[in-house]
């Protein structure tokens, strides 16, 4: 269905209007879509400068019912941003600015738009860091992060986005303008609006400003990283850790096939073997909790244990931080088909790695796993020729028995990506008939009219004239 979106332009709004063929289709898709040759093409495109533009295009599309799907650096993989329904594609790129900084109060307040590096780099000056940021915090945006309660190699030890958001505004799908949480660090007043909307993946509300919660610099940061002749062996190691207590900031798995995959892509000399990449922050004593880490992976037959140089660190990250490319450019006649994120208890964590790497050799499908191992997190991705339709079919089946077998284990489906268009089939199956229709009884009193990011989290209602899944 087409939308006639021409009140746009009578809108007294401070940012821009596009009915061009070149805008729509730049909105059509989002990282992962544009992998998979999906896209809707919206009926216009919007760009917002203020929360009252945000308000005045809400309360205007939802007078005459017509689909609203946030957007911002499309680098989502659950295809969250796709206009599903056509409509309007609400670009948040404009709402960039840094709005203040209270070092004294470790706090920061953003517009949405505000890229994740930024902020680190405007806080640096003061000693302060956000700790939850994602890997891809030069490519994600704050508002994007937020939407789908986002999180990053740092869980382990700081938690996710969710943990480190203070407060929201946020326009509903009327227009009307609320304000959730608290600059206090902690409060009891009222319903907790603010963490329903985070996570949300923009189907509740658009966030136009967000106050983040900060950290000092830890003094001592080193890392390295270990290698294993076995992948039983490293994931125990990383179980073992855990639930031992060591005190690490990052601890990530990487298996072989995931190694090679980072050569051929930019040639980094990591070995054949499963590793454990791993920093530690600490203001004092960070040598002895090093030391402690090293007792325990040699308890599980580690081959070496390598501390990096100071000025290595960056070389160190660069083979994991950029893995998701790796993957996707190894063999240009496979492509990877569905991001997986499952995240499982970390008792359960060496067996989803040994259930995940069985099934890839059972069907003999290229099945690279890697992940924020310290927080029971998989990444995983089944490399398949697009045009074999058999393939295709077992990629479906390892990517479906490996959701079912973490949820079956007291995990989830996502832990970072969101429901979005991928997984949605799998909402039911872990939160129960009751707790789903919970979630649309919210969805239904928050946005009657179903025009903000329509398609999205229930399956049910996805577009009778759009058969899109990714």
């Amino acid at each position: 269905m087409t939308y006639d979106c021409s009140f746009l332009s009578e809108l007294s709004l401070e940012g821009a209007v596009s009915f061009e063929d070149s805008a729509r289709e730049n909105h059509a898709a989002d990282w992962v879509a544009q992998e998979a040759g999906i896209g809707v093409t919206p009926d216009a495109v919007v760009w917002p400068e203020s929360t009252a533009d945000v308000s005045a295009i809400l309360e205007a599309a939802h007078e005459q019912e017509i689909p609203v799907t946030p957007y911002a650096a499309g680098t989502s993989l659950e295809g969250n941003a796709v206009p599903l329904f056509k409509g309007i594609s609400m670009d948040m790129t404009k709402m960039n600015d840094v709005l203040d900084v209270r070092p004294d109060d470790f706090q920061i307040d953003v517009e949405p738009g505000v890229m994740g590096n930024v902020v680190d780099e405007t806080v640096a000056e003061h000693g302060l860091f956000f700790p939850p940021m994602p890997s891809s915090a030069n490519l994600s945006t704050i508002g994007g992060m937020i939407i789908n309660d986002a999180s990053g190699q740092k869980t382990v030890k700081y938690g996710e986005v969710a943990d480190w958001v203070l407060e929201l505004e946020v326009v509903l799908a009327d227009g009307t303008v609320i304000e959730t949480g608290s600059k206090a660090v902690k409060t009891s007043s009222g319903y907790n609006l603010k963490n329903l909307i985070i996570g949300s993946e923009g189907t509740l509300g658009v966030v136009t400003r967000a106050t983040l919660e900060l950290e000092g610099i830890p003094e001592q940061i080193k890392g390295g990283r270990a290698v294993f002749e076995e992948m039983d062996d490293a994931a125990e190691a990383v179980f073992d850790a855990v639930r031992s207590g060591v005190d690490v900031a990052k601890i990530e798995l990487i298996d072989p096939l995931a190694g090679e995959m980072a050569n051929a892509y930019f040639d980094t000399g990591l070995p054949d073997a499963p590793m454990i990449f791993v920093e530690f922050h600490a203001n004092h004593g960070i040598d002895e909790e090093i030391e402690f880490c090293r007792a325990i992976f040699e308890s599980h037959d580690v081959e070496r244990f390598e501390i990096a140089e100071e000025e290595r660190m960056d070389e160190l990250w660069r083979a994991r931080n950029e893995l998701a490319f790796a993957v996707q450019q190894y063999d240009p006649d496979l492509s990877p088909r569905h991001p997986g994120d499952v995240t499982v208890p970390i008792s359960k964590y060496p067996d989803i790695i040994r259930y995940a790497k069985e099934l890839g050799e059972e069907y003999d499908i290229l099945l690279p796993c890697f992940g924020h191992a310290g927080d029971g997190n998989v990444h995983y991705a089944a490399l398949v020729d697009p045009d074999d339709e058999e393939m295709v079919e077992d990629a479906e089946e390892i990517y479906g028995a490996i959701v079912e077998k973490a949820i079956e284990w007291g995990g989830t489906a996502t832990g970072e990506h969101g429901i979005g268009m991928g997984k949605r089939k799998f909402l039911e199956l872990e939160h129960g008939e009751g707790g789903v229709e919970a979630m649309r009884a919210i969805k239904r009193a928050l946005d009657p009219k179903d025009i903000l990011n329509p398609g999205k989290m229930f399956p049910e209602t996805e577009d009778e004239g759009v058969r899109v899944n990714l």
